[in-house]
């Protein structure tokens, strides 16, 4: 015997999706939202690389920019290294805080507490960087330069904490410091928000197998707000790279590379050495400061696809599945 053929049973036209006009809108403007981003990126890429070909290949005896050393490379990699050194430092300090701010705010903190803490932690991301700027160099940085002074004398043989130590306290530890004061409100508010939105099942699982609240927070609420963390940990450090005014008021830059962290000799960063010397700048000298602001663009596009690369690995955990 042969099976019976099926046949195909269609919708009746009334039963069947109609494409409405406000949804062809709907659908192409964002098609063109997203294709006008990719154009925009590819705008600023493409304006770069064409700016910087001038800077890389002419002559350094050339170029208009007081300090300038034997090559393009010398003089930006000084520059790579503060930035990515600073902002390394800052995500290292605001990391361990923001996420202990987020999981009290969303696990421990009565309601009406949490609203309020919810409340400042916002309206802390949206204070001006030259605000965090002028509070690091007038306030923090006298305020904080007995303790380096102790470090030094007490822990100078560690590398980082090698002296002599500065005297007005602004150094690179201070604007770490700014730059992590910074980012802790945008760190602290995502992953508020990605803890709040864990399982109510799976923490009411671990709960009800005996698992204290902090036990619950382990097994429960970490592993499923892993992703989001290095997300917002990510976004927290592209702002820290690309931070201009706050480092700029606070560093006594020069164009070395110093690994000590309290000394009045420091690593500027890219962005506010852009900052500081644009104004100045002509001819060949403009062409050199936007080939370093290509460095830190491709830093910038490194770090974020790493950071791609490890959430992929993570899918599993992620509030999409």
């Amino acid at each position: 015997m042969t099976a019976p053929a099926t046949t195909e049973v269609k919708a009746p036209p009334a039963l069947r999706a109609k494409s409405r006009p406000a949804d062809r809108i709907f659908s192409g403007s964002t098609v063109a939202a997203g294709g006008l981003i990719l154009a925009i990126l590819a705008a600023v890429a493409i304006f770069l690389v064409v700016q910087s070909v001038a800077a890389i290949v002419a002559d350094p005896a050339d170029i208009s920019l007081s300090g300038f050393p034997d090559s393009f490379w010398a003089y930006v990699g000084p520059l790579a290294f503060g930035t990515v050194y600073a902002a390394a430092l800052a995500l290292l300090m605001a990391l361990p805080v923001a996420i202990g701010i987020a999981l009290f705010i969303s696990h421990y903190a009565p309601r009406k507490l949490a609203q309020g803490l919810g409340y400042v932690i916002d309206l802390l991301a949206a204070v001006p960087s030259v605000v965090f700027g002028l509070w690091g160099g007038i306030v923090l940085a006298p305020a904080i330069q007995p303790f380096y002074s102790f470090l030094v004398d007490n822990f100078g043989w560690f590398p980082l904490f090698s002296g002599p130590v500065s005297g007005t306290g602004r150094t690179l530890l201070t604007a770490s410091i700014v730059l992590a004061v910074m980012i802790l409100p945008i760190i602290t508010a995502l992953s508020r928000e990605v803890f709040l939105q864990t399982p109510t099942l799976h923490e009411e699982a671990a709960l009800a197998l005996g698992a204290t609240r902090w036990e619950m927070i382990q097994i429960a609420v970490l592993p499923f707000g892993r992703p989001g963390i290095i997300s917002a940990s990510m976004l927290g450090l592209g702002r820290a790279l690309g931070e201009t005014m706050a480092v700029a008021l606070v560093l006594s830059p020069a164009l070395v590379i110093n690994p000590a962290i309290l000394t009045s000799t420091n690593s500027s960063t890219i962005a506010a050495n852009i900052a500081l010397r644009f104004p100045e700048a002509h001819d060949i000298g403009i062409n050199t400061l936007i080939a370093t602001g290509l460095v830190l663009f491709v830093i910038t596009l490194i770090v974020n696809s790493i950071a791609r690369l490890v959430i992929n690995r993570r899918k599993a955990f992620s509030g999409a599945n």
